[in-house]
């Protein structure tokens, strides 16, 4: 009797098995499967249709990538992280310090970078070109209907944390009310058309009463903690010039893959098994 439950509860474990991994649908002869639908259901909190919706999208964008050759390298993703340390006026290192701190996770980051860059590509092939690029015309209208974007303040009221060892200030950025005898610390105010570039990008990422990432200055680690912004202000039309091309590019790409994959969805071969 014992043996025949066992194998009883062994066949309906067998079944299962098979029914959770069984093929749901056929996209262009590759499969979505149950267990796909269930995990993606789980891990996005969705319902079952928009499941099978976003599985049907991904495996299509997987195909057109295979068909179009595409692939991206971590020398892509350097040379992107170059043009956007460029746009704010950072060498490669410098811009990666601040971004690795910003980011618990830069691996994380990076696999961001690679689907902006994947998708760009994309698009490059499916267009050959024929994308209409944003001129200056076009940007100067987004920045004129989007100046609360661009705003910043015109002063920034901080605490500047200086030293040669980098540990003190990591340190007091666990526990600011900690005290380090090799830290220098002075309040000061700095005005935004006095900074550079770097401190720019740095202050205005950071929001009140909070560190920024720690930076190399004159020969020391430092950090500075904002306690207060004072007197909005518009950045001028140029400081924010090549960040608005890349939201327009953006949107103009995003636009254009959304109109690509619904007509690839009607011309493509999908079967519905269970």
């Amino acid at each position: 009797m014992k043996k025949l439950l066992f194998a009883f509860l062994i066949t309906v474990g067998i079944l299962n098995a098979g029914l959770v991994n069984g093929i749901a649908f056929i996209v262009n002869e590759e499969p979505i499967t149950l267990y796909d639908i269930d995990e993606k259901m789980s891990e996005d909190k969705i319902s079952k249709n928009q499941a099978v919706g976003i599985l049907i999208d991904e495996l299509l964008y997987e195909q057109e990538l295979r068909k179009n050759n595409i692939s991206v390298d971590m020398f892509d993703v350097n040379n992107y992280l170059e043009k956007l340390a460029a746009n704010n006026k950072m060498d490669l290192y410098q811009f990666k310090s601040i971004i690795k701190q910003k980011y618990k996770d830069f691996s994380r980051y990076e696999n961001e970078i690679k689907k902006q860059i994947t998708r760009q590509k994309l698009v490059t092939k499916a267009l050959r070109g024929n994308l209409k690029v944003a001129n200056d015309d076009d940007l100067k209208i987004y920045y004129e209907n989007n100046l609360k974007e661009f705003s910043t303040a015109s002063k920034f009221h901080v605490v500047q944390y200086a030293t040669k060892n980098k540990a003190s200030l990591l340190a007091i950025r666990k526990n600011p009310m900690t005290t380090m005898s090799d830290v220098k610390r002075n309040s000061t105010v700095l005005e935004h058309q006095n900074l550079n570039a770097k401190f720019k990008y740095l202050l205005n990422d950071t929001q009140e009463k909070n560190f920024t990432p720690i930076f190399t200055a004159n020969k020391a680690f430092m950090m500075l903690f904002i306690t207060k912004k004072e007197d909005v202000i518009t950045q001028s039309f140029e400081e924010v010039k090549n960040k608005i091309f890349q939201i327009i590019m953006s949107e103009k790409e995003k636009k254009f893959l959304q109109e690509y994959f619904e007509k690839l969805k009607l011309t493509a071969d999908i079967k519905v098994i269970r």
